[in-house]
């Protein structure tokens, strides 16, 4: 008969305390520690001649009463292992009094919270909407007044409310700061809180490891302070931070997933920064060139210009480049007939100064990166080359002059010439203005209509209109070059018929009155281009890939710890228990943990299971040791969750 005697215990190794094995306590997952060579089943042990089934053991003859602790022990359990795994801020504001300094607090914490930003996020991206919908007088102010112009009571109220320049109204601008200082305010606290974490070791275990979510436990004749050494090191070749705490190695893992979460909010700021620098510090123009003809980086030479309210013209920097050619190929048969094959326009380009010429080309999808702009191809047509001359005899114009497609597919296009040099045969003043449209492939006079049938320059006319007087350009006022002022100008006719001719290259005009004739000489192609000076592109694309970065950790680290506790049982043999917290809900959580008993065991085996004992009361069989147990079970097998 087994005789047990009454001893002091220390209440943290009770099993009424930690559920932990310990002198007389209780060992979980299925194993029961045997004290003074009696064992009870379902994990009691007997002390003192009595056990007390439901893991509570009776100590000195007195028995505890069953489940007794107050709410107050039960909420501090994990102690500081049940602190906070995020850096998000407290929201722990009291209302009662609040004077003009708590409103003010409890606004900034409104503002700086994770639910406001995402608003103001929210509402920045709605507020994005009429600014892709609506004409942009920044982009096309045309647009602007041809809106206006056809809807006049809805322009009015689009323009109180900044609708045609929704990126600088008051309203975008006011959610756009709202936003920025929001971000900034919620990630400086976390940032120096996230710190902090880092230079804080993992807290210690707590006192009752079978509380936490994922748990296993097991028996091992190893002793405790050879199992903790090789948990401490199995813990840290897994790059857990680990270190010992008394009895337990205490450690934490998945650092990433915060530091995801701070990436994800800089990378917000970077975004918000890059645009407001690219929208302050930017300058765009566009530029047509004809074959031959060059460019250099001056406000003078753009045919349209737009810039940020911190560019300074003064410091654009010296480049330049010439188109020597441009190449357009087609598809000429099948279903896609008259597809563009190839766009190429060839340069030579030089950066500096003193710069050297370089040769290149420029693609729809290749721009040119020169000096901190880019060059693109945007579009290209064909510039007829005239030759004017006037009543008396002399070539007042010679050159290729632009026309502008009209049919995007191909190519008929339209455009003016304007000639205020001219003279009559007796030298008075007659500017001549000249208005038609240019066909690439002209169809021929059977096929019924006046435009063009193909892209490329197969059959080429120029259907030319004169007139003469007044072009109005000594008033002053800008003038569109592709049109004419036709106030102030008459147009020639003969027996009432208007003056009109289609000509082949090399054919000529002959105006009325011995006024002059105009020659077709050929074709020149043009290609547009836009060059762009953007210097927060580069920003904005690192924030959005370190966003996408940050977004991804956040999503996919899981920030947890584990404890592993080694104590000498009351019968000598050291009893294991491994426990793991995540920050959240962690569906592997008790995968990983069985993975790291699992690892540990090879340096803490599992103890054979003791034999029964001759006893005047015999013990209860137990669920893991009854008839029907295969033996002790696997430590990898024993995490729950």
């Amino acid at each position: 008969m087994s005789t047990t005697t009454d001893s002091p215990r220390d209440p943290d190794n009770d099993a009424s305390d930690a559920g932990a094995p310990g002198s007389g306590g209780a060992a979980d997952a299925g194993r029961a520690a045997k004290t003074g060579g009696a064992a009870k089943t379902g994990g009691a042990a007997k002390t003192g001649g009595a056990a007390k089934t439901g893991r509570a053991a009776k100590t000195s003859g007195a028995a505890k009463t069953s489940g007794a602790a107050d709410a107050g022990a039960q909420g501090s359990d994990l102690g500081a292992a049940g602190s906070q795994l995020s850096t998000a801020p407290r929201e722990d504001i009291s209302l009662p009094s609040l004077g003009p300094l708590g409103w003010a607090r409890w606004f900034w914490r409104q503002l700086t919270s994770m639910r406001v930003a995402l608003l103001l996020l929210f509402l920045l991206s709605i507020g994005a909407i009429p600014g892709s919908l609506i004409p942009q007088t920044g982009i096309d102010p045309v647009k602007v007044d041809e809106f206006k112009a056809d809807h006049e009571t809805l322009g009015a109220l689009y323009d109180k409310l900044g609708m045609f320049h929704v990126y600088s109204s008051v309203w975008f601008s006011a959610v756009y700061l709202l936003l920025f200082i929001s971000l900034i305010g919620c990630i400086v606290p976390r940032t120096w809180q996230f710190a902090g974490q880092l230079r804080r070791r993992p807290p210690a275990a707590p006192r009752r490891l079978t509380r936490l979510p994922a748990y296993t436990t097991w028996r091992t004749d190893a002793a405790p302070d050879d199992v903790l050494a090789a948990a401490e090191r199995m813990l840290k070749k897994r790059r857990f931070r680990a270190h010992r705490a008394g009895t337990a190695v205490a450690a934490e893992k998945g650092y990433l997933r915060e530091v995801g979460n701070l990436v994800f909010h800089l990378a917000l700021i970077v975004m918000l920064v890059a645009f407001a620098v690219g929208n302050l510090w930017k300058s765009e123009g566009g530029k047509l060139i004809t074959e031959g003809d060059g460019f250099a980086n001056s406000l003078t030479q753009y045919d349209d210009f737009k810039s940020g309210a911190f560019f300074d013209t003064d410091t654009m920097e010296p480049f330049g480049f010439t188109l020597h050619k441009f190449a357009a190929t087609y598809e000429r048969t099948g279903p896609q007939k008259g597809t563009p094959r190839v766009f190429r326009a060839d340069i030579s380009y030089f950066s500096g100064a003193d710069g050297k010429e370089h040769r290149t080309s420029i693609e729809v999808n290749t721009p040119l990166d020169i000096a901190d702009s880019k060059v693109f191809l945007l579009s290209h047509g064909y510039a007829p080359r005239v030759t004017v001359k006037d009543g008396r005899g002399k070539t007042v114009y010679q050159g290729a002059v632009p026309f502008l497609p009209q049919d995007s597919k191909n190519f008929t296009s339209t455009g003016v010439v304007k000639v205020p040099g001219a003279k009559t045969k007796d030298g008075r003043p007659n500017q001549l203005g000249f208005q038609g449209f240019f066909i690439p492939t002209y169809g021929g006079k059977g096929s019924g209509t006046m435009f063009s049938q193909f892209p490329a320059l197969d059959n080429p006319r120029l259907v030319l209109t004169a007139y003469h007087g007044d072009l109005g350009l000594g008033s002053g006022l800008p003038q569109n070059v592709y049109q004419l002022k036709m106030k102030g100008l008459k147009q020639y006719s003969v027996d009432g018929r208007a003056v009109a001719q289609m000509m082949r290259p090399g054919e000529t005009m002959t105006l009325p009155g011995g006024d002059g004739s105009i020659t077709f000489d050929g074709v020149k192609p043009w290609a547009s281009f836009k060059i762009s000076h953007q210097p927060g592109n580069g920003f904005a694309l690192t924030g959005a890939v370190a966003a996408l970065l940050g977004v991804a950790g956040s999503l996919f680290i899981q920030r947890r710890r584990v404890w592993v506790r080694a104590e000498k049982g009351a019968d000598g043999v050291t009893v294991v228990e491994m426990a793991g917290l995540g920050r959240s809900e962690a569906p592997r959580l008790p995968e990983e943990l069985a993975d790291l008993a699992g690892a540990l065991e090879p340096a803490a085996p599992i103890a054979p299971a003791a034999g029964p004992e001759t006893s005047e009361d015999p013990a209860e069989p137990t669920d893991s040791d009854g008839p029907d147990s295969d033996g002790p079970a696997d430590p990898s097998e024993g995490a729950r969750a």
